[in-house]
């Protein structure tokens, strides 16, 4: 950056952050060197800006007019953030603002289970993603779990608070690093909500050994003031299973990256997510699937609801190498736009380099039916709850692969509460 230019929002930004770094850096836990190597990244490189493909559709310059603060430590027992988590019969491990509370959480019995300092998985790529390489730089805490080979871990809840405490928009950065022994499985339910303007920048490593099923069910509620860029990366042996689903209804600018990689003969990825967007929000659903090996399978349907002024955003790329042969891949992205004031991005891609594969992508975006509209009216449905039904009957199919009832049942309330804000 050089010092005879003013520097733009986000070279202002990064450069907080990287002064923030300096100031943290002697107490910050794990390994130095690490840190440093993301740092050198971050100043030579910024934070994604407008002219990079991968951000062509989401610009962080709200973002870079924040300035964030350190997260101090949280003197409130949290009970109104906590009164909106469902309540699931598992072990959850809970962080405000990115740190851990042990007060608040049940650890699970689960041995290889560690909590505290960031755990700096080796799926992660700080090199290519910036905001990975501001996570390595600022990460304080994470969850660390370690499933054995053949073991049922069952379901574990990861919470994640944000907080205002004083009206100081707060930056978190937690680290989380999943591993699955050959034949274990686990389902891990994410749940994040919020109140206030904050920056929440989680990056999660999962490996999944041959044979091994991982489920991860993400709903994310934040404060709709908050900027929520999260980042998933997940290595899938042979045999093994990772299956995904995100709702996503809060945040102001709102980014979910995922990174899948087929890395084994056989292996499944299902990258499957819900938006619903109101007002002037934005959300991006990213996903970059690798197909590495033969007969190899990854899905993703993606649908999104948009009323007001919001703007939705999905890229979905579908690599397929040589040595992939019998690839299997789908890709559908469909939006429903409620207001003729939104907005709705869609970018899928395959990128084939095998010749014998079954591969196919496909977006749609229009209104509600105006005919199935009328006719629920005509047989007395009030209107807004004929709205509703249509919006409903939209997401079922996004719903339908989720086999895990609590978590379904937390989806289906958290939509009927959206729709109720919007009907108010």
């Amino acid at each position: 950056m050089s010092a005879a230019l003013k520097p733009t929002a986000l070279q202002s930004s990064a450069l907080a952050f990287l002064s923030r770094f300096e100031g943290l850096r002697a107490r910050l836990p794990g390994d130095v060197a690490i840190r440093d190597e993301a740092a050198g990244i971050l100043r030579s490189t910024g934070l994604p800006g407008p002219r990079e493909e991968a951000w062509r559709y989401t610009h962080l310059r709200s973002l870079a007019e924040v300035e964030f603060n350190e997260p101090l430590t949280p003197v409130a027992d949290c009970a109104d953030l906590l009164s909106r988590i469902p309540d699931f019969d598992a072990p959850r491990l809970i962080f405000v603002d990115g740190r851990f509370r042990d007060d608040l959480s049940t650890v699970p019995s689960l041995a290889a289970v560690r909590v505290g300092g960031p755990a700096f998985g080796a799926l992660a790529q700080p090199a290519s993603e910036k905001l990975v390489a501001l996570n390595t730089m600022l990460a304080e805490d994470g969850a660390d779990i370690s499933v054995p080979a053949g073991v049922d871990a069952g379901t574990v809840v990861l919470v994640s608070l944000g907080t205002d405490l004083h009206g100081r928009a707060v930056a978190f950065h937690p680290r989380h690093n999943i591993s699955l022994g050959k034949g274990a499985k686990l389902t891990l339910v994410e749940i994040a909500v919020g109140d206030g303007v904050y920056l929440h920048n989680p990056v999660l490593s999962v490996a999944v050994s041959p044979e091994a099923t991982m489920t991860h069910l993400r709903i994310q509620d934040e404060s709709r003031s908050a900027f929520v860029l999260s980042t998933v990366y997940a290595d899938v042996g042979e045999g093994g299973t990772y299956d995904s689903f995100l709702l996503a209804l809060g945040g102001k600018l709102t980014r979910a990256e995922i990174h899948a990689r087929l890395g084994g003969p056989n292996a499944i990825a299902h990258l499957n997510a819900a938006q619903l967007l109101a007002d002037h929000q934005h959300a991006d659903f990213t996903t970059i699937v690798s197909h590495d090996a033969p007969n190899c399978a990854s899905r993703q349907t993606v649908k999104t609801v948009l009323s007001g002024k919001s703007r939705g955003v999905f890229q979905g790329k579908i690599e397929v190498a040589r040595v992939a042969q019998k690839t299997d891949g789908y890709q559908m992205n469909q939006a429903l736009l409620l207001s003729p004031d939104c907005e709705m991005d869609s970018k899928p891609q395959l990128e084939i380099y095998a010749d014998d594969v079954k591969c196919s992508h496909g977006a749609t975006v229009g209104e509600l039916d105006a005919e199935q509209l009328f006719y629920l009216r005509s047989r007395g449905v009030p209107a807004a709850e004929a709205r509703m039904m249509l919006v409903r009957a939209f997401l079922d199919e996004a719903l339908e692969p989720i086999t895990h009832e609590a978590t379904r049942t937390a989806m289906e309330h958290a939509i009927a509460l959206w729709w109720e804000r919007q009907a108010a």
